[in-house]
């Protein structure tokens, strides 16, 4: 059974960086595409940035020049580093994988089937 456990979080003012860590368990991580997603007041996640298993990497365009997701997979990590952070990039981080992501489905959460149980991030202003 696929496990993944985040780390990282935390408060942080504007302008400074914060570096989320994934933690992946259970199966091999070149399998898998992963991802984060952020969740503000109970809204629907929403795709922040993805690493597919071939290496190719996406954001959304709130986050890019910003953000900067990575994977170690001898490690059986996945990383995102924050920099530049604002106000609006408040919210619950969760990480995400899948073994089966296409190219067209990388922002759709409904497409991971592995999800963590998130960490707080909050950026002061």
């Amino acid at each position: 059974q696929v496990q993944l456990v985040e780390s990282g979080g935390g408060l942080v003012q504007a302008g400074g960086s914060l570096r989320l860590s994934c933690a992946l368990s259970g199966s091999t991580a070149s399998r898998y595409s992963m991802a984060w997603f952020r969740q503000v007041n109970g809204q629907e996640r929403g795709f922040v940035a993805a690493i597919r298993s071939r290496g190719d990497t996406h954001y959304t365009d709130s986050v890019k020049g910003r953000f900067v997701i990575s994977r170690d997979n001898r490690k059986s990590t996945v990383e995102l580093q924050m920099n530049s952070l604002k106000p609006e990039d408040t919210g619950v981080y969760y990480c995400a994988a899948s073994s089966t992501l296409i190219l067209s489905n990388v922002k759709n959460a409904g497409a991971y089937g592995y999800w963590g149980h998130g960490t707080q991030v909050t950026v002061s202003s």
